[in-house]
């Protein structure tokens, strides 16, 4: 038995050949053991809880930690072989070849899991998934270049030359994509700090209307008048921006001036009248009524009050009930509202003055 143990092929004993054997056997066994109980058991535990991490690390670790340790078992086993220089430098490539892929598939998953966690707390729309499947789509492409980059480098080939050259006709690129970059860089402050989302209605210097679609370069209106207005993402960062879809409370000033013939007991009764008129309407908080001037023609009252609800239809509602109500109510009481004019006081010449000779 000894003798046929002793006997060699391809450089090693049969001996060896069982010892790799059973070195690959314990391996193996060790990976199963581990999945089956340890990992099954932390995959149940973290069901439990209601924290997404440690659902994301043991499924990280099941799809890319176990396919690792299996090579693992693998490549351990072959290396109590003799084998030629030229088989360990391939085993060796192999390895870092899938290390590099496993170790960038927990990169690109990481991400991924950060980028969705982030959608669902700052609000998990339609939207903003369509929107977070591009970003992802970029950001996997740019790391699955420099891992390629990386992994070229360390399997002993060139790549000083190529990324040199890369870097001049980057510059080039660069400088002529300019705008385009910007464009792109803006994007991700628009997706990360949202100061408006589709739907949103906004003004930008003297144009307005609501966010239809936010891309990579460009993000559309559609504006009151029914077309389209097209900004560049790098634009709308640089502009100030009135987003109306934020706004929580809206304040209304509205003045209304009455005659100079209006007695100083209708004057008295007019904030108080105004006020309780706006205080019946629903979502409306008042704010202040006062007799604030004298006017060429009028008598000028100026009145606040915050309309809760950022609607703008129903802000118009509120207002022209409230214009209604009054005029109902001071014509009831004959307060007249004043309008432009101009009063002429003719004052009659004494009856006994002589006319002039030259006038008759």
């Amino acid at each position: 038995m000894q003798n046929i143990l002793d006997q060699t092929f391809l450089g090693n004993s049969y001996q060896q050949y069982m010892t790799a054997l059973v070195v690959l056997i314990i391996g193996i066994a060790a990976v199963i053991v581990f999945k089956k109980i340890v990992l099954a058991r932390l995959k149940r535990w973290a069901e439990k809880t209601d924290s997404m991490l440690d659902d994301f690390l043991v499924a990280s670790v099941e799809k890319s930690i176990v396919p690792l340790l299996y090579y693992g078992a693998f490549y351990l086993a072959v290396t109590t072989l003799n084998l030629a220089a030229k088989l360990l430098v391939v085993f060796d490539k192999a390895s870092i070849i899938l290390i590099t892929f496993f170790s960038l598939k927990m990169v690109v998953s990481a991400i991924d899991f950060s980028l969705t966690l982030f959608l669902k707390r700052s609000g998990d729309s339609k939207t903003r998934k369509k929107e977070i499947k591009g970003i992802i789509t970029l950001v996997n492409f740019l790391i699955w270049v420099l891992g390629l980059v990386f992994l070229l480098d360390n399997l002993g080939v060139n790549v000083s030359a190529v990324i040199a050259g890369l870097g001049i006709g980057g510059i080039a690129i660069a400088l002529a994509a300019q705008a385009i970059l910007g464009d792109l860089f803006s994007y991700f402050v628009i997706f990360f700090d949202r100061p408006f989302e589709i739907g949103d209605f906004i003004t930008v210097g003297d144009k307005a209307g609501s966010i239809e679609y936010i891309g990579i370069k460009t993000t559309r209106l559609r504006a009151l008048g029914g077309e389209q207005l097209v900004f560049s993402n790098k634009d709308l960062t640089n502009s100030i921006i009135h987003n109306y879809k934020k706004m929580e409370n809206r304040r209304v000033v509205f003045s209304l001036g009455v005659i100079y013939q209006t007695t100083a007991a209708q004057l008295r009764e007019i904030p108080g009248l105004v006020k309780s008129i706006i205080e019946a309407q629903q979502d409306v908080k008042f704010d202040r009524g006062h007799f604030s001037s004298f006017g060429n023609s009028s008598l000028n009252f100026e009145f606040v009050y915050y309309v809760t609800d950022a609607d703008y239809t129903k802000y118009m509602d509120i207002q022209q009930a409230i214009n209604l109500k009054i005029f109902e109510e001071f014509e009831k009481r004959g307060i007249e509202f004043a309008y432009p004019t101009q009063t002429l006081f003719v004052s009659k010449e004494n009856s006994n003055e002589q006319i002039p000779p030259s006038a008759k």
